[in-house]
């Protein structure tokens, strides 16, 4: 009994981290706006003045609820962590980022599944 018991858990545990690898980003940008659920733009280099900035990604490949994480980092620096929700095997999501002057320079985003693994990362310029 004690066998199947592990047997059984060793299948539950390489099915979720199966349905955590199958994820998949299918688009990534770094827009000004989203209407509709989807981007107006992509930019690679903003000016300081922006306001505010948006990291657009199309989730593929989630057999079942999970989350994402977007991470938005200046040169190094941590900056931001938001963790959005992706129910479905096509799911549109986006996170903000209000934008001061005084931080300038490299940004980039990593788009992180449910263990921290990148996904995929994005990288842009501030002005």
């Amino acid at each position: 009994m004690f066998r199947y018991l592990l047997l059984s858990l060793f299948l539950m545990l390489n099915l979720s981290a199966g349905n955590a690898l199958a994820l998949e980003v299918y688009d990534i940008l770094i827009t000004t706006a989203i209407i509709d659920r989807e981007p107006v733009d992509s930019v690679e280099v903003f000016p300081r003045e922006s306001g505010k900035l948006f990291c657009f990604t199309r989730i593929t490949g989630a057999d079942e609820p999970t989350v994402v994480r977007h991470v938005w980092y200046r040169g190094e620096q941590l900056m931001s962590r938001t963790v959005l929700p992706v129910n479905s095997p096509d799911w549109r999501t986006w996170s903000a980022r209000q934008l001061l002057e005084d931080l300038p320079g490299a940004w980039r985003v990593e788009i992180q599944d449910v263990d921290g693994n990148i996904l995929q990362k994005v990288n842009f310029q501030l002005r």
